[in-house]
């Protein structure tokens, strides 16, 4: 392979990565602790779009617990959205590790 198509090669490799990463901002995954109580759903960029608290949760008595919970919630959803964006750019590197491309 020359140096040329090398070249052509990589910047639709990187038109590719691109165009993933807007995608993974529009996909959602969502995880829930405390038998449901807490959800937090990150998008594809794994930022944190929302969390919701179940109303019985709620109580001045029990604010460590529901501390722990959102994060533990938080912390699940970031490891979901880590795991949808390495499957997303395996498709399209085919498992090759890219410096400068977080994956």
């Amino acid at each position: 392979m020359d140096l040329t198509a090398m070249m052509k090669q990589a910047r639709r490799l990187q038109e590719q990565v691109q165009s993933l990463q807007e995608e993974l901002a529009r996909k959602t995954v969502e995880a829930a602790a405390g038998a449901g109580m807490v959800h937090a759903v990150a998008n594809g960029r794994q930022e944190i779009v929302s969390v919701r608290i179940a109303p019985e949760v709620v109580s001045e008595h029990d604010v460590a617990m529901l501390e722990d919970l959102v994060c533990a919630a938080v912390n699940e959803a970031l490891r979901s959205a880590r795991a949808l964006m390495q499957e997303e750019m395996t498709k399209i590197t085919g498992g090759i590790r890219i410096p400068g491309i977080n994956a």
